[in-house]
């Protein structure tokens, strides 16, 4: 059986006053719930997609580990969170492919600066 609203709310507390251990019993708690939110942005996304749900759940909460400015209200607080940034990382990830489509690894240069690269490396840049 899962663990009440209240005893995740308090560790929750606990994770924001520095204590590390409450984390560590706060994950497995929440797991299930995150998995859950996770699954239900995931099935808003298209057939094929490259990101599988747990690695949003972990991106998630490596981002929650990393931003160390953490004053947990409560639990709706909490995964109210987690929604926004697995939407953002939705989002960033969507970003981040349609840049690629769009030439977004392509270097761009003047034709000065390939001319050099040219004359450096004696490369045809027209062949």
């Amino acid at each position: 059986m899962g663990a009440s609203a209240h005893e995740i709310s308090q560790l929750l507390r606990a994770w924001s006053e520095g204590d590390e251990s409450a984390l560590d019993t706060l994950a497995p708690l929440v797991y299930d719930e995150l998995h859950k939110l996770a699954h239900h942005y995931m099935r808003r996304e298209g057939r094929g997609h490259v990101l599988q749900t747990t690695a949003v759940i972990h991106e998630a909460f490596l981002r929650l580990i990393r931003s160390k400015s953490s004053d947990w209200q409560d639990r709706t607080h909490f995964f109210g969170i987690c929604a926004r940034l697995m939407r953002q990382i939705l989002v960033d990830f969507a970003r981040s492919e349609r840049s690629k489509k769009r030439g977004g690894e392509t270097v761009r240069m003047t034709g000065e600066e390939a001319q050099q690269l040219s004359t450096e490396q004696d490369i045809d840049l027209l062949a």
